[in-house]
């Protein structure tokens, strides 16, 4: 597909998923603002730009603190002239037992919370009246397979309830924000993948290496960056859409309504 013209945002870019979205929309023509914490988002963003020859903007910004998100969205209008797709990527994890301290379990709910549904939220509010404002867009929740019908073992892991919790909000956001803005010809949908090749799967393991049993068939970022493009172009809305270990990582037939969200088993 070709995204000549458009203008995208893409959290959490420096590395892993993010960093692949950035490239893939960038290589089909749009003009990117990568975002993150980490201070090499810039060099990040240079170097999709010099690989691709489009405008790729990297700015350092938490997406979990409000005048950053803000200052995120109003520098790619000003530098863009609009804004067509929002890529809500940035996510945190941590292990986060039921039996933990109060202290302890509140920390870790703000740690979780604050990223992965309050400020994908406040990002995702804050570029609407521009999408809007476009008459046709695209908001992508990066979410995961947790949220579908499990395929295998492993799924909604017991140690991890926050996190967990944390996806799961995230239907309702993606169901009702796509009804709400349908009017708008603004499409929202979400993706959610299995184990995929980034830095958050290979923090699992000390040494930082994918297990031999895993190496051969675990997702690489590139095939969900394609699998977005893929999203794009087939136009629906409201769906949840799944990748898992060992599968192709395709576009499936358009779910019924009821199914939309919830997967199809």
């Amino acid at each position: 597909m070709s995204l000549n013209g458009k203008v995208a945002i893409v959290s959490g870019a420096a590395q892993g998923l993010g960093e692949a979205f950035a490239r893939a929309l960038s290589q089909q023509g749009a003009k990117v603002v990568a975002f993150d914490v980490q201070d090499k988002i810039t060099d990040v963003a240079a170097k999709i730009e010099a690989e691709t020859g489009n405008t790729v903007l990297g700015l350092v910004a938490d997406v979990s603190k409000r005048k950053d998100v803000e200052r995120v969205v109003v520098e790619t209008v000003d530098t863009f002239g609009g804004l067509n797709i929002l890529v809500n990527n940035a996510g945190t994890w941590k292990e986060t037992p039921v039996d933990s301290s109060w202290e302890q379990a509140l920390e870790d709910w703000d740690f979780i919370m604050d990223t992965n549904f309050k400020g994908l939220l406040m990002l995702s509010r804050a570029c609407t009246p521009h999408l809007q404002a476009t008459g046709d867009g695209d908001i992508i929740n990066i979410s995961t397979y947790y949220v579908l019908p499990a395929k295998s073992d492993g799924t909604n892991q017991p140690n991890t309830d926050l996190y967990n919790a944390s996806k799961w909000a995230l239907n309702g956001l993606t169901d009702a924000w796509s009804k709400y803005l349908a009017k708008d010809n603004i499409r929202v949908n979400g993706m959610c993948m299995g184990a995929t090749d980034t830095p958050m799967l290979r923090g699992l393991w000390e040494d930082g290496e994918i297990p031999p049993e895993l190496k051969d068939v675990v997702i690489q970022p590139e095939q969900i960056a394609q699998q977005m493009l893929d999203l794009m172009a087939d136009g629906r809305t409201g769906e949840n859409i799944g990748a898992w270990v060992g599968e192709p990582v395709v576009i499936p037939p358009r779910a019924p309504d009821n199914l939309r969200i919830a997967g199809v088993r």
